[in-house]
């Protein structure tokens, strides 16, 4: 979609040739502007301004935005209560570019090296199957372990975690309410992994395009840490790596849900390469679209 400017900070004290409609905050609703979203409701986006830490409401029928989408909105009207900016209008536009975000990247640490000979690939006398073959060839690799955002989490309190209260009130039926606790993390701090990965399981059954949304912006998010040369190892067994290999998983089986086989491949075969011991069976969901079956029964999107 076709990238919007967006109008600098300024006052019409400052540039006598400012439209009278500016307000001091420097949004112009004689002009488009570019929000990120950080979280949705029925009725309404809290979104902050592209470039900016200023944060708005936009009170706007919500259709399919996500946490992370930059939006163009064409202002109608703007008002402050309690300190507080929201704009009403009509989106225009919506895209995902995660870079132009500004987010900081998740800290990667790291935990060793990751050896193939020390791994088991196959039963003695039997054939090693093609996908591990150039895993094997490729030899040692440096381990890693992907920084884990959880706003409002004690380390110390297991209790305290909001990812899991919201994950039991999923499995308890309460998607509405597990989705607020999950936009309001996401709200906080756009990185949490886990929060993405769990919206895109909240609707792989109901609206798997959507789903795919939200497990790509995990999987985009967690790639500004990794590079486009990254050769690395992200084992399972480090915890921490747990959010983005999901949102890896979520994206390929709805991706495979769609009928979108080339990219479903793609991605089982990156999670091979980033955790060849396959704990969430990439490798059985790669020979089934080989074989040309379909997803179900292969997973519900995480």
């Amino acid at each position: 979609m076709t990238n919007v400017k967006i109008m600098s900070s300024r006052s019409p004290q400052q540039e006598p040739g400012a439209s009278a409609r500016a307000a001091s905050d420097g949004i112009d609703i004689d002009q488009p502007v570019d929000l990120v979203v950080l979280a949705c409701k029925s009725n309404a986006l809290r979104c902050r301004l592209l470039g900016s830490d200023r944060e708005i409401t936009l009170r706007t029928a919500v259709r399919d935005e996500f946490p992370g989408a930059i939006i163009t909105v064409t202002p109608a009207k703007q008002w402050t209560h309690a300190r507080h900016l929201y704009l009403s209008g009509e989106i225009t536009a919506i895209r995902s570019d995660v870079v132009a975000l500004g987010l900081q990247p998740l800290s990667l640490r790291e935990r060793g090296e990751w050896d193939p000979a020390d791994e088991y690939w196959a039963e003695d006398g039997e054939p090693i199957q093609d996908w591990a073959k150039p895993i094997i060839a490729r030899g040692q690799r440096p381990m890693f372990e992907m920084e884990q955002v959880i706003p409002g989490a004690d380390p110390d309190d297991f209790e305290s975690d909001p990812i899991v209260a919201a994950a039991d009130l999923h499995e308890a039926g309460d998607a509405g309410g597990a989705s607020e606790i999950f936009m309001k993390l996401l709200a906080r701090d756009l990185r949490c992994l886990d929060a993405h990965a769990h919206l895109g399981r909240i609707e792989f059954h109901r609206n798997p395009q959507q789903a795919m949304r939200h497990y790509e912006t995990g999987v985009a998010i967690g790639a500004l840490s990794l590079g486009p040369k990254f050769e690395g190892v992200l084992p399972w067994g480090c915890t921490d790596n747990h959010p983005f290999l999901r949102c890896l998983n979520g994206a390929g089986l709805s991706a495979w849900r769609l009928n979108e086989r080339p990219t479903a491949t793609a991605v089982f075969q990156k999670m091979l390469w980033l955790n060849p011991t396959d704990n969430q069976g990439a490798r059985f969901n790669l020979a089934a679209i080989e074989s040309g079956r379909s997803w179900e029964g292969f997973g519900d999107g995480t």
